[in-house]
């Protein structure tokens, strides 16, 4: 373990404390994964694939809270009365319908997927194809939604580029699916003003950054906090982090609410 990731811990360790007397409101917290026990691209460091066993003990703990319900990744999930989690995955792995998706439909928790198109055309083992992608989305409790179409971060993106990633997507993986895909999630969270508005033109109702924080009933629905969940979390740093022990890191990012 590097000296940054036990200051990290250390930090949510005392964080954690503070949490513990100030959550008032209902929060509402999405969960970003990637690969379960799969590879991840551009994954130098080995910490965006989790391993099934410990994926499969995060859902079974999820699964038998009393104070938090499992929600789709929709407005349903923003209530005002109670907490709520969503579980979301990001690139289109093939691991998600063979390895997540059995563990999360024995528990009945609901669960979307974001594709990035160019990954499900590639024929590239590690992606869905075509065909499975469907299949996924026949899944109970599965939701497929666009996470562009190269991958390429959106606000590096001209005018022309961004609406084809937002637009063409959609459409690819309507075509496929059979069902109207209104969610997003943004490749390495990148969105500011522009691209939002582009989003919204595109008719996306729900997005998802990679902000490191809790959302509330009245969040804006197209730049929704995801707490990314690493390969590297032992149950504590799990545990930790749905109940907002990690929420410090967003003070080393760039608050997409606050751009522009």
């Amino acid at each position: 373990m590097t000296y940054k990731r036990v200051l990290s811990r250390g930090i949510s360790e005392l964080y954690s404390l503070k949490t513990l007397v100030s959550n008032i409101l209902p929060e509402n917290r999405v969960l970003m994964y990637h690969a379960v026990g799969g590879q991840v691209i551009r994954d130098n460091l080995n910490i965006f694939s989790i391993k099934k066993d410990l994926f499969s003990k995060q859902m079974e703990y999820l699964a038998v809270q009393s104070d938090v319900s499992v929600m789709e990744f929709s407005v349903k999930m923003l209530s005002p009365r109670e907490n709520s989690i969503a579980i979301t995955f990001d690139d289109g792995y093939k691991d998600n319908l063979y390895v997540a998706a059995p563990i999360l439909e024995k528990l009945n928790l609901p669960y979307t997927v974001f594709v990035s198109t160019d990954f499900i055309k590639c024929s590239d083992n590690n992606f869905l194809s075509p065909e499975e992608l469907r299949r996924l989305s026949e899944l109970p409790g599965a939701t497929i939604g666009s996470h562009g179409m190269s991958h390429k971060p959106f606000v590096e993106c001209s005018d022309g580029q961004l609406r084809r990633e937002l637009v063409d997507s959609k459409s690819y993986i309507e075509d496929i699916i059979g069902k109207p895909v209104t969610t997003i999630g943004y490749p390495n969270g990148s969105v500011d003003p522009r691209v939002e508005l582009f989003v919204s033109e595109a008719g996306y109702q729900f997005g998802g950054t990679s902000y490191m924080d809790k959302n509330f009933s009245n969040s804006n629905k197209l730049l929704l906090s995801r707490t990314c969940i690493l390969g590297i979390d032992n149950m504590r740093v799990f545990k930790q982090k749905i109940n907002g022990g990690w929420d410090w890191y967003r003070f080393l990012q760039n608050n997409p609410s606050l751009e522009g």
